[in-house]
């Protein structure tokens, strides 16, 4: 892997992107970038504040910023679930490096996101998980150099396959 490029994780809310950000940039000696958390240190407020108080449109052109204005060299960097939606940000972030989807199957998604009103994700007032993981999978998909399939597997479990993808792509 090139020390220069960035590793890029995209995926639903909950799939482990965070989590096995934390794990990978250990393991691979690298700095870690969690773009959520820049967007709140950069506000003052958590991601559902922001939503509720500006609407998506504002938070999604502030994630789109954030990724902008940061400096892409050599980190793991975790996306925020939304990012997929601006052509542009996605753009910059596929040039810094690979893009990995944490591709997880609805059911399980549906277990690990107990916390969906408050969480800070960007969907429709009347719209289902079910919709906003379709609607997104083909982001992702369109976007990732690179899919995990990490349903089943524990974090280092997630982390071991990242590895394995990132060395034998295709």
């Amino acid at each position: 892997m090139d020390r220069r490029r960035c590793i890029i994780l995209v995926g639903m809310p909950g799939a482990g992107k965070s989590t096995v950000g934390v794990l990978l940039a250990k393991q691979l000696a690298r700095p870690f970038v969690d773009i959520d958390l820049l967007i709140q240190a950069r506000d003052g407020r958590r991601l559902q504040a922001i939503l509720d108080a500006d609407g998506p449109e504002a938070f999604t052109r502030c994630e789109e910023q954030t990724v902008l204005d940061l400096p892409l060299t050599n980190q793991v960097v975790a996306t925020g679930g939304s990012v997929v939606y601006s052509e542009k940000a996605m753009t910059r972030l596929a040039a810094a490096g690979p893009v990995v989807y944490l591709r997880i199957d609805l059911a399980s998604l549906q277990r690990r996101l107990t916390d969906l009103k408050t969480r800070g994700i960007v969907m429709g007032r009347n719209t289902s998980l079910a919709e906003l993981y379709a609607e997104r999978r083909v982001l992702y998909e369109r976007w990732a150099t690179a899919t995990v399939d990490c349903a089943g597997l524990n974090h280092q479990e997630t982390v071991d396959a990242v590895v394995r993808a990132l060395q034998h792509p295709g």
